[in-house]
């Protein structure tokens, strides 16, 4: 399929109700409101292909966006092709879900999402706690460095509160991820998520909530989901 193919395809699968929901979240024109299972059969079809997908990415179309990254080859892109699409993605459901999501499948991605968690930059500090969350979700244990996770649970101890909007929930994401899906730091945090304990986000506005990852921990404790990896990162 190309370009012009599956842009029709896209638009087909659109539906009122999805788009206003992508809509609320923070998308804006242009999109279909294509839901995610709707996108399967076409990626099935095509599976990887690395030049239609940067096609796909640069209609700045919500949809498409997205599509890019279930058909995107992440072996073929480089940390500059990532520079380019962190770039790109002006809210979290691209920055988190696409960007760290195909980032998480390469050899570059801690390096990449040291960089991004570094910047200052809200979308791009997102992208890289969410990628550590896709990569401790997916990798073994033994593929990071105990003593880096752990500097990482002191910097979000120290600095969540005070962190960009949407980092905030990357950053708590990541305590409630190590603490599930990476055991040597379970206790350690544990211990971090309750010294942290909860996170206001939307702070003087009307929805106004508290994100707490020591609940959310206790949770996944409870229904013994400590140690959980993900088969795929990308469905």
């Amino acid at each position: 399929m190309n370009l012009d193919e599956v842009m029709q395809e896209l638009e087909a699968l659109g539906k009122e109700r999805t788009k206003k929901i992508y809509l609320s979240n923070g998308a804006h024109e242009p999109l279909f409101g294509v839901a995610t299972g709707a996108m399967k059969p076409m990626a099935k079809q095509i599976k990887k292909d690395q030049p239609l997908a940067e096609q796909l990415y640069a209609t700045g179309n919500y949809d498409a966006m997205y599509f890019a990254g279930v058909i995107a080859d992440p072996q073929a892109m480089t940390e500059a092709d990532f520079d380019r699409w962190i770039d790109a993605a002006y809210f979290y459901m691209i920055s988190d879900f696409i960007v760290a999501v195909t980032l998480a499948e390469t050899d570059i991605a801690q390096e990449v999402s040291d960089k991004w968690i570094a910047s200052g930059d809200e979308l791009k500090m997102s992208a890289g706690w969410s990628c550590y969350c896709w990569l401790l979700g997916s990798r073994k244990d033994a593929e990071f460095s105990e003593n880096k996770l752990m500097e990482m649970l002191e910097q979000v101890k120290k600095t969540i509160h005070e962190s960009p909007e949407r980092t905030k929930y990357s950053m708590n994401n990541f305590l409630y991820t190590v603490a599930t899906s990476y055991q040597p730091l379970h206790d350690q945090a544990v211990e971090t998520a309750r010294a942290v304990g909860p996170v206001e986000v939307n702070k003087g506005m009307p929805k106004s909530k508290l994100l707490n990852a020591s609940e959310n921990i206790q949770k996944a404790v409870d229904k013994g989901r400590v140690g959980f990896k993900r088969k795929y990162v990308r469905c």
